[in-house]
């Protein structure tokens, strides 16, 4: 997870926030966080990265639409993220 861009790791997050997304959904969740359209020349690279690195699987909705999802490894990486951030980032009302 620490060579990830923010970027990556952002979508990361999302696939794991959704039931199996396509990425027309993973690209709407993102355009929204950025306040701006995420272009797909950036979306599906980024996207093939997390599949690349293990992460996150690709499947496939129907012949025409991929549905991804996140592996157990990419699981364990996500827990082991937000164990560190917990770390460093803690708020006391």
């Amino acid at each position: 997870m620490d060579d990830l861009t923010g970027f990556q790791r952002d979508a990361l997050y999302v696939i794991a926030g959704l039931d199996e997304p396509n990425g027309l959904e993973i690209k709407a969740e993102l355009d929204e966080y950025y306040s701006k359209e995420i272009q797909h020349g950036r979306l599906y690279p980024n996207l093939d990265t997390l599949v690349n690195t293990g992460l996150v699987r690709k499947g496939a909705h129907d012949d025409r639409t991929n549905a991804y999802t996140v592996t157990k490894r990419g699981e364990r990486e996500i827990d082991a993220r937000r164990e560190w951030e917990a770390e460093y980032v803690s708020f006391s009302e």
